[in-house]
């Protein structure tokens, strides 16, 4: 986009509601985490998983170093501790589950797996958030959930085994974490949460990647570099989703991602999408777009 058309889209960006923003925010977060778990696949099954795991969240710190050092420790000081061990350790049991799979989970099932996420994300803001039972967010997710069947299920060769099932064990934790994160949204500012999200997950998976250390090669230095900076950035985008708006209006969004998978899958490893993909994309483009003209509808003035 050229600084003239940027400057033409910002003022209208601006002027967005809030739930049209948060979508934005949504649809962000989802490419960079594609781009993220892309590039810790490959380095998982290189190294340690639970090695990658520490050092893709250790290099979250050092990409807010420069940050926390021009604003002050101050401004990066949380209301309350306790929410954000709390936030760090479950993320990390859900982390633990997730490295252990992924080396051995096909990138296009890993994504269908994370969808289950949304689901849990859904009831427990219903539950726990007391966020309004919206029948319209509910059909959007379950049609962009279909959308995802349609895609996955002629591919789905089952050779992950035990994995698979380790890996979808870890989206109830998820969504217990991105759940507290909401929470945490009411008394901290996006980048506080992810300041210390990465703080605590580095700290608790530490001793979990010691016993088989190993040095990184320069390459995979820079890749870790990479996820630290596109993991960071993801988060803060997924956060300020959470903080403009209820989890059950971005929750659908999600469901992009699976679009989002196979143009990597295309661009990095060859892989082209077939006619399950295309039909089962669409469906998931349909529904999400239906759910955000419609909350964008629903959130302007009578």
């Amino acid at each position: 986009m050229s600084p003239g058309r940027l400057s033409l889209a910002l003022p209208r960006i601006a002027a967005m509601g809030d739930t049209a923003r948060a979508i934005l925010w949504m649809l962000a977060s989802g490419v960079l985490f594609i781009l993220l778990n892309g590039t810790l696949r490959l380095l998982a099954q290189q190294l340690d998983p639970f090695l990658t795991g520490f050092l893709r969240y250790s290099f979250g710190v050092l990409v807010m170093l420069p940050f926390i050092w021009r604003a002050g420790w101050a401004a990066y000081r949380p209301a309350a501790i306790g929410g954000q061990l709390w936030r760090g350790a479950v993320h990390t049991s859900g982390l633990l589950l997730w490295f252990i799979a992924v080396p051995h989970v096909p990138l296009a099932d890993m994504t269908a797996l994370g969808f289950t996420t949304p689901l849990f994300i859904m009831l427990g803001a219903v539950f726990f958030l007391k966020e309004a039972m919206v029948p319209a967010r509910w059909l959007a997710a379950l049609i962009g959930f279909c959308g995802v069947l349609v895609v996955v299920s002629p591919n789905l060769s089952g050779g992950a085994g035990p994995y698979s099932l380790i890996m979808l064990a870890s989206s109830p934790l998820f969504a217990a974490s991105f759940l507290i994160t909401k929470a945490l949204t009411r008394r901290d500012a996006p980048h506080v949460i992810v300041v210390w999200q990465s703080l605590t997950v580095a700290l608790f998976s530490l001793p979990f990647a010691l016993p088989n250390w190993e040095w990184p090669s320069p390459g995979q230095w820079a890749a870790f570099a990479f996820c630290g900076a596109i993991g960071t950035a993801g988060h803060i985008c997924l956060t300020r989703a959470f903080k403009l708006a209820d989890m059950s209006v971005t929750q659908p969004i999600k469901f992009l991602e699976l679009v989002w998978a196979s143009l990597f899958g295309l661009a990095i490893w060859g892989d082209v999408p077939g006619t399950a993909t295309w039909i089962g994309g669409l469906i998931i483009f349909a529904s999400t777009s239906w759910i955000a003209r419609r909350e964008a509808r629903r959130a302007k003035p009578a």
